[in-house]
């Protein structure tokens, strides 16, 4: 066999090579489109009120398909004025959340919070008394650095008295994905999971 025959041998097989790869790729950015579409989004903090759980310039992915959001979730929502916020929701539709008890904890139903591992450590619950009834299909939320979150106890004149729309909610921060040396999972801190264990 000549060399000339080796190399037209060879064509077919290198081109073959070059659509498959072509072809694994444009499905490769079809799913991860797709992925964004309908399943999670990437979204980056846009200020401290979040802080230490989020940082401001932190990348964090949001699950869209979480389902209706619970106490304790830090949420991405539609905000009140139009643009996307992340907050953590205090409590949700038919709780009573109050400011607050004989040792300054935020409560709800009458349960207190226990706030220090996911509230900024320089920050009260709240410098400001309240007490709401949240209405069903909305929530109450604040930021976890609250003397610098604007967030429900900022906005009671408005529409639902300063509680959000379940169906305004993007969907939960699962993770924080940037930069490389915060990577990790968000979970519900353990005063939420274990305080209303058993309620609806």
């Amino acid at each position: 066999m000549t060399a000339g025959s080796e190399n037209k041998q060879k064509k077919p097989f290198r081109k073959g090579r070059v659509r498959e790869s072509l072809f694994l790729l444009v499905c490769s950015v079809m799913v991860a489109m797709l992925l964004q579409v309908f399943v999670f989004r990437l979204f980056w903090i846009p200020s401290e009120s979040m802080e230490n759980t989020l940082r401001e310039g932190d990348g964090v992915v949001v699950n869209k398909l979480h389902g209706a959001a619970e106490r304790g979730d830090v949420v991405v929502f539609k905000g009140w004025d139009g643009e996307d916020t992340v907050k953590r929701v205090m409590a949700v539709g038919g709780d009573t959340v109050t400011c607050c008890d004989a040792k300054k904890r935020i409560t709800v139903n009458g349960i207190p919070l226990d706030e220090r591992n996911h509230l900024h450590p320089d920050d009260f619950p709240s410098k400001e008394e309240f007490e709401k009834v949240v209405p069903e299909g909305r929530l109450w939320v604040m930021g976890d650095r609250r003397s610098a979150s604007r967030d429900s106890r900022d906005h009671k004149e408005q529409e639902g008295g300063g509680t959000i729309a379940q169906d305004d909610v993007t969907g939960r921060a699962v993770a924080i994905w940037w930069p490389l040396s915060r990577v990790t999972v968000l979970s519900t801190p353990d005063t939420f999971a274990q305080a209303f264990t058993g309620d609806k």
